[in-house]
Parts: C-alpha cells; structure tokens; sequence
C-alpha cells in the first residue's frame, strides 16, 4: 500500500471536513436571529452537524498523521509542513475537548476557521518526506514538538474564546475613548488576521498561475577566522519580486501589471540567502490583506468587527471568559514541559548546550512569559473579563509571531524552510 498516497487524501478530506464544519457552525449561529421557538431546535440541529463534521475532519487528520508516519518512517513533525499540519490537528482536538464541556456553538465558528487557516499555511510549505538531519533523529523530537504545540494548541482555543468574547461586549456604538480604543483595538485583531489570509490567497494564487522569478545574490559571509567568503546563491520567488534580494542581478522575471524588475532592493543588512524573498512575502502578505480587507469594508459599509457584534447576543460573557482562562490553564504546563524543559534536554543533546539565544527558543521564552504574566494578573490581581481577554488575545499573536514571522524574517536553527 502507497501509506503517502493515502496520507494525501486523507488530509484533503480532512481540510474540506473543516470547512464543511465551520460552515455548519455559522448556519446554526445565523439561526440565533429568528424568532420563532424553532430557533434552539435549529441551533442544536445545525451544531450537532458541524461538531459531526470537526470530528470526522479531526479523526481523517489523524488517518493523516499516523499513514504519513508509516510511509515516511518517522514522526511528521520535522519540517514546518508537517509542524504546522499537527499544530491544527491538535487545535481541533483542543477545541473538540472544550466544546464537549462547554457546548458553546459560538467557539467552533471561531475555532474551525483557526484551524483551516493553519494547515493551508502548511500547504504553502512544500509536503515531500524528508530525510531527518542527524540532529532531528532523536526521540525528543516526538516528545518536545508534539507537547509544545498541544500547549500552543490550547492558547489558540483561548484566543477564539477572548476574541468572541471581545466581539461580545465591546460597545461599538459607543464614542467614548475607551470604546473607541477597544473597537479599533478588535478591528486590527480581525486586520492580522486578514494579513494572514491574504498571505495564503497571494502565494497560492500566484502559484496556482505558475509564476517564477529568480536571481543570482552574491554572499558575502564571515567564517570562524574572520576571514570574508564571497559565494552565489540562486534564489527563486514564487511572488512578483517588489523588492530583490540584496546584492543580486535578476535571471529570469515575468511581468506582472507592467512590473518588469523589482521596485528596489533589499537593504545591506538583509544578506540572506533568502532574506529578499522573505521580506518580499510580508510585502505581499500586507498588500493582499489590505485589498482584502477594504473589499470586506466596502461591502459591509462599516468596521468588521461592528458587523459581527449584533450577531453575538445571547452568550454569556462569564463562560467565554471561563473557556478562555480553562484553556490557558491547561495549555500552559503542556507548552512549559515542551518548549522549554523538554527542549533544553534536546538541544543539549543535539548541540551540547542548553540555551543558545537562538530566534525560536528567545520567543518561546517571550511567550512562556507573557503566559506567566497572564496568569498571575488572573490570579493574583483579579484580571477578569476584557483584560483578561486582551492577554489571551496578545498571547497567542505572540506564538503566532513565534510559528509564522520568526521563520519569513529571522533566521535561525529552527528555521525549517522559507517563503
């Protein structure tokens, strides 16, 4: 049996039996609007259809998984295709334990789209086995990725929970400063969030029209001696270059609304190999959410975010608030054992030291923190309600920042492929 056939089509259905639930989770959300007393009997209808459908979307993700290990002969975990595709399994199966507890219809049409976002990020990355690096040939790798993305995974859950309760009981009709502040503060979440759309729309956009560019960069490194290694280096874009890598002359380019070479060139002190084409993603990624965005403004005539609040009556703030702090509760000593504990116990296996300030363990570190901080302003200070939901929502933009821009702008150990 082709075990990596089979883990392909599994994780297609997979990705459309998320879809197919986020849209069952926002049909039973639009029935809360009617006033009829068939309203519940439709929402519990439609929820139990969409929860059905995370389900099955979560048990194909596993079929994923473990045929992915099979075939590849060993844990899909070591690039950041299969990181990230096990990232949303296991946000789904965070979500999945709380809704069981909870059974709030609201958090899956948050939640579900989280996860879809996530593994097509995933799909930007490219999916083939590969070998492991002797490094990377360890049991702490199953041990140290797969419990640090559970924690990561319950933050996210966290994240929708602070969002929709943030969405709640926002007053957007209000002009007071404060409400102000805080309705444009929920408008940019909903805005990085649309970055990150837009990220997804223009790379597989520009692929799916087969688009290429490249270039030859001449590198100059410093070795252990001090001495200057001047070497070349071939770098090709997948997006319209806006901006060229530092130091390089173009081979090949396609023109693209009459851009014909790039607009200028990277600076001096971005002389990576592929620190242009990196810096050009997060050009593109701003570009495409910013056209996305102003599309959705156009058509709604006002803030996202004042769009989504009238739809949100009804939930009971106190128990998104309650979901929100649970998730962090469970989610913090998952992500301190993995991120930090068991990954020092790596990297002095792999690289014979503990710490070694690389880009990934400082921000794991960063977050580790921030969640310390949320914590013991939860518990100790009394931070409740929207405080309390702004610090989820910080929090998981901070691993959001760990996972996706320290891998498109810093570069590091930990850094599995690029953009």
């Amino acid at each position: 049996m082709n075990w990596l056939s089979v883990s392909s089509d599994a994780f297609i259905i997979a990705f459309f039996l998320y879809c197919f639930s986020f849209i069952g989770f926002c049909i039973a959300i639009g029935g809360s609007r009617w006033s009829n007393r068939d309203i519940e009997v439709h929402k519990k209808r439609w929820s139990r259809i969409a929860f059905s459908l995370a389900i099955l979307g979560w048990v194909s993700h596993l079929v994923f998984f473990f045929t992915r290990w099979k075939g590849g002969g060993h844990i899909p975990t070591s690039n950041m295709y299969e990181f990230m595709t096990f990232l949303g399994m296991a946000i789904m199966f965070a979500f999945i334990v709380v809704y069981l507890i909870y059974r709030t219809t609201l958090l899956g049409a948050f939640a579900t789209p989280l996860v879809v976002i996530i593994i097509a990020y995933a799909s930007v990355f490219p999916s083939e086995v590969q070998p492991l690096i002797p490094a990377l040939n360890s049991i702490w790798l199953k041990i140290h990725v797969t419990t640090a993305a559970s924690g990561e995974a319950f933050f996210a859950v966290s994240f929708a929970a602070a969002l929709v309760q943030l969405l709640r009981v926002v007053d957007f009709k209000s002009k007071e400063k404060s409400a102000v502040r805080q309705q444009r503060g929920v408008e940019w979440v909903l805005i990085f969030i649309i970055v990150i759309i837009g990220f997804l729309v223009s790379v597989f956009g520009f692929r799916a029209g087969g688009y290429e560019a490249e270039f030859r960069q001449e590198n100059f490194e410093i070795d252990q001696q001090g001495q200057a290694l001047d070497s070349t280096a071939s770098v090709k874009y997948d997006l319209p270059p806006i901006v060229a890598p530092y130091n390089s002359e173009t081979v090949s380019m396609k023109s693209f609304l009459g851009l014909s070479e790039p607009l200028f060139e990277a600076p001096s002190w971005m002389n990576g190999v592929n620190a242009g084409r990196k810096l050009n993603t997060v050009i593109w990624s701003l570009l495409s959410g910013a056209i996305l965005y102003g599309i959705a403004r156009l058509i709604a005539r006002k803030p996202l975010a004042a769009v989504i609040h009238p739809h949100l009556d009804g939930i009971d703030p106190e128990d998104l608030d309650e979901i929100s702090y649970r998730s962090i509760a469970i989610g913090f000593p998952v992500f301190t054992l993995g991120a930090l504990i068991f990954a020092m116990i790596w990297a002095q296996i792999a690289w014979s030291r503990f710490w070694g300030w690389d880009p990934k363990e400082v921000w794991a570190l960063i977050t580790w923190l921030f969640y310390s901080a949320y914590l013991h302003l939860r518990l100790s200070r009394g931070w409740q309600g929207t405080r309390s939901a702004w610090l989820a929502v910080i929090g998981f933009i901070v691993v959001l920042f760990t996972l996706i821009g320290v891998n498109l702008v810093i570069a590091g150990l930990h850094s599995y492929a690029g953009v």
